[in-house]
């Protein structure tokens, strides 16, 4: 089997990290297996002022939300594991309960009792209690939760900068490096005298 990744988009503000993701996936010739929410879409014509039908031909096969009988919803089906790129707090409450409504949520429990990757960039703020709560215990579940914190050691010039050091992090948890990720490599010393750092 080649190289096979879930990606969900759902709800949440950050509509661009899924198409980013889809972006770099293709360009690393990982097959894609994308399910956008029905609060998905409303989110990436609002943000991106794209159709949702043009982000559905990043990916390599889409399945409706609704469509609990894809191959995705099974555990047979052999995957590196899913990102959800953004993840709702909605999404985030059944995956972290198991009471999923949807192929996305669905998608994810399967990653997780299957002991596969599962990366979920997780879009609130604040955060309440029962948020909190549930990023614990999709954590205690072997889950990652990857809130998309922007990183500033790198010195962005651009949103697109941002996004894509962001998704490159995200897809260095599945071993796959999109050549995006400003690394750190330590201060440079040159710059600061010691004086000024101890």
């Amino acid at each position: 089997m080649g190289s096979r990744l879930v990606v969900g988009i759902s709800g949440a503000s950050g509509a661009i990290y899924g198409v980013r993701c889809l972006e770099l996936l293709r360009e690393l010739g990982v097959e894609t297996h994308l399910v956008i929410s029905k609060s998905g879409v409303l989110t990436i014509e609002q943000e991106l002022g794209v159709s949702a039908a043009s982000v559905r031909k990043l990916a390599d096969h889409v399945h409706a939300p609704g469509n609990i009988g894809a191959a995705c919803a099974s555990g047979s089906f052999q995957t590196l594991g899913m990102i959800v790129a953004p993840c709702s707090m909605r999404s985030l409450a059944e995956i972290a309960t198991g009471v999923t409504s949807s192929l996305l949520t669905r998608s994810a429990e399967v990653v997780l009792k299957e002991r596969r990757r599962l990366v979920l960039l997780t879009r609130e703020t604040p955060l309440t209690n029962t948020h909190i709560k549930n990023m614990l215990a999709v954590s205690e579940m072997g889950g990652i939760v990857m809130p998309p914190v922007p990183a500033f050691y790198t010195h962005p010039k651009s949103i697109e900068e941002l996004v894509d050091h962001m998704v490159s992090r995200a897809l260095d948890l599945f071993e796959l490096d999109a050549g995006k990720a400003k690394r750190w490599t330590g201060l440079n010393m040159a710059e600061r005298p010691i004086s000024t750092i101890i």
